[in-house]
């Protein structure tokens, strides 16, 4: 008598049966596939990479010097009266305006900042987020000799002070009114704009895609004085502001390249069992960058970071302290001068 469970299982059984072996092996295929793609899934890198924020601002190091001293006039943002009526303006000027004048706002190539004027007082002020070193210091490192990695002097801050210098902004620039807020609401942006100085301390020059596309992937924003004033018309519109309806462009410097690489930290990369032949070669890309002694030693350097960018299609990004390579794309680097708006304040709180 067959036992139970062993009766006959007839052709299509015996199919099925020599399968199962093959469908448990593929089984067990797609579940350390799927166990593959989730282990992944967090490590995959974010796109554009976030700018990292800390706890506190930490003092520059001494070594760290500008030419032109960081917020001379700087003061304490004041205390309005809740009542009062501040009215809020668009602050832009060519770049280095008091040196050059125009000349880098044919190329448009501008700075940014935001004035305030109290109706109750009478005063007005002006607040605006630059590097503490100059742009130089904040876009490449120095290569000190008595130390292994690069050294870099890239803080940013902001700085307030009283009066707005109408003619630095109206004569090669816009001064205009965007907007008009209560005392109250520029206590609470005050409030914002000092967390947000505390932890946003590094200053980051470009803005890094895949392409001049539209929609092209952004694998890092910058961090410079257009973003800060974005950031607080954002943060006003998100307190109640209400913006008029205005043309707002600003200066973006842009590079090209695929997909980045990242490379490690100062540590990883410089450090005793760091990759010697990788800290060389980031080393000798950013030597071209130095400060130059003559007109000579200048135009040399033009043609090694010619052949470094353009040629060789390298480039050695320093984000969030840590490195990157990016592989260069045409048209390699590109500076614009686009649209952003302002804020709608219906818009914004929706979105929160």
């Amino acid at each position: 008598m067959a036992q139970a469970g062993s009766a006959d299982l007839g052709v299509e059984g015996q199919r099925a049966a020599s399968a199962a072996p093959w469908c448990a092996l593929w089984r067990w295929a797609l579940a350390l596939l799927w166990l593959a793609t989730a282990a992944a899934g967090p490590s995959r890198r974010q796109w554009p990479v976030p700018y990292k924020r800390f706890s506190f601002r930490p003092e520059p190091d001494p070594y760290c010097q500008a030419k032109y001293t960081f917020c001379p006039t700087g003061s304490p943002i004041p205390v309005m009266k809740g009542d009062d009526a501040i009215e809020v303006f668009r602050l832009q000027a060519p770049v280095w305006e008091f040196k050059y004048g125009n000349l880098l706002g044919h190329l448009k190539i501008m700075h940014d900042a935001i004035g305030f004027k109290s109706t109750l007082t009478g005063k007005n002020y002006t607040m605006e987020w630059y590097e503490l070193f100059q742009l130089g210091n904040c876009t490449f490192p120095h290569l000190r000799p008595e130390m292994n990695a690069p050294f870099w002097c890239n803080q940013g801050a902001a700085c307030f002070f009283e009066g707005i210098d109408d003619i630095h902004w109206k004569e090669n620039g816009t001064l205009v009114l965007v907007a008009t807020i209560s005392g109250s609401t520029f206590n609470e942006m005050a409030k914002w704009v000092k967390q947000d100085n505390e932890t946003g301390i590094y200053y980051e020059t470009w803005t890094v895609q895949a392409s001049p596309e539209k929609g092209a992937e952004t694998w890092f924003e910058s961090y410079d004085c257009s973003k800060f004033v974005l950031r607080t018309y954002k943060k006003l519109a998100e307190l109640g502001a209400e913006f008029k309806k205005i043309e707002t462009n600003y200066t973006r410097i842009f590079l090209y390249s695929g997909e980045p690489t990242y490379l490690g930290n100062e540590t990883s990369v410089f450090g005793p069992t760091g990759n010697k032949t990788l800290a060389l070669a980031i080393k000798q890309f950013y030597y071209p960058f130095k400060p130059h002694s003559s007109t000579k030693e200048f135009l040399f350097s033009i043609l090694q970071i010619f052949d470094a960018v353009i040629i060789h299609r390298e480039f050695y990004l320093f984000y969030n302290f840590e490195y990157w390579f990016l592989p260069m794309k045409f048209p390699f680097i590109k500076i614009t001068y686009e649209e952003i708006p302002l804020p709608d304040r219906n818009k914004t709180l929706s979105s929160l």
